[in-house]
């Protein structure tokens, strides 16, 4: 699963490029608002003026600063808005990456500990060695005589039934590490799909909320760019923390492991299980980053979200008792 991974990393980056290779139109669309964006300002200090000429009021000058504000934000909108909030977002990014990293090598490097511990636990089983180690299994054939010819049949057809039984684990193990590659990449892709929409047609937004009546758009604006621009962190951290879960596993099966009379049993459901738990759980990512900042207008996202993860989930789990069972029937039924 190396290279499966390398290539999902590859894909990751490629979204990284095309979120700031994007950025670039903005500019498209700053003509465009600062003309809405000037005629709103226009109307909003018309009536206030003559609202307050019409009452024989003094002209609070502060309240007409408003739209000329949001105007020099749209002027200098991917330095000035942009820059500023991916600036103050994306240290938060770099530490839970930095987390994530930490908690993916000490997992490798207890895996591969596990492995070989595991390995040679089995070739200390004098009933499993043969099993695992050409050698033994040479060896012991050289024992078996000709009049073995029964004995030395089943310990072909039973090598074979092991080295299947691995093989379709593996399968299994590799598919559920695929499912939940693709989750991640899912919930990214979706995130810069977003971000981009957002960023580029963040101009309009600003220009919209000068005028009365709309100017909750740019507090909306801005919450729902930051929550979304929250989910690349919330997937690192869940990640760490299932890495953090596999690396206590892990742990624990090499304490096993460390131990001359034990005898593995060569399972993975453990893993299988917390698999599906991750491909669940990645898609409770929007409704976690919601809850950071308050977005409003999401609420039917999430929900399209979490019925898709949980039926998801329920297919992952589905596959899993099937492919399991169908195993097991035909290693009990030999």
């Amino acid at each position: 699963m190396t290279l499966l991974a390398i290539d999902f990393d590859n894909l990751h980056q490629i979204l990284r490029n095309l979120y700031t290779g994007m950025m670039p139109l903005c500019s498209n669309m700053i003509g465009v608002a600062k003309g809405i964006a000037g005629l709103g300002a226009l109307f909003y200090v018309a009536v206030r003026v003559w609202q307050a000429l019409s009452r024989a009021e003094p002209i609070d000058v502060y309240p007409l600063l408003r739209p000329f504000a949001i105007g020099l934000c749209i002027m200098f909108f991917p330095t000035f808005v942009l820059g500023t909030i991916n600036a103050v977002m994306s240290p938060v990014v770099t530490g839970t990456h930095s987390i994530l990293e930490s908690q993916t090598f000490d997992m490798n490097k207890y895996r591969e500990q596990k492995d070989k511990l595991e390995y040679e636990a089995l070739r200390r089983n004098p009933e499993a060695a043969w099993l695992v180690d050409n050698q033994a299994f040479d060896q012991r054939l050289k024992e078996l005589g000709i009049l073995d010819a029964p004995q030395i049949a089943g310990m072909y057809i039973e090598r074979g039934f092991y080295n299947f039984k691995q093989t379709v684990q593996n399968w299994f193990r590799e598919l559920l590490e695929l499912l939940f590659q693709a989750a991640a990449l899912i919930i990214d892709t979706l995130r810069t799909f977003f971000l981009v929409v957002l960023s580029i047609l963040g101009p309009i937004a600003f220009a919209i909320s000068v005028y009365d009546g709309f100017q909750a758009t740019l507090t909306q604006w801005i919450t729902r760019y930051i929550s979304v621009y929250l989910w690349l962190p919330v997937s690192d951290l869940f990640s760490s923390i299932l890495a953090r879960i596999q690396v206590l596993m892990l742990q624990k099966d090499i304490e096993q492991l460390s131990d001359p009379n034990f005898v593995p049993d060569g399972s993975n459901s453990v893993y299988v299980i917390f698999m599906i738990i991750g491909i669940v759980g990645y898609f409770t990512i929007p409704t976690v980053a919601n809850w950071i900042i308050q977005a409003g207008g999401m609420s039917s996202y999430n929900r399209n979200v979490n019925t898709a993860a949980s039926k998801g989930g329920a297919y992952a789990g589905g596959m899993a008792g099937a492919a399991v069972g169908n195993v097991s029937g035909r290693l009990l039924g030999k």
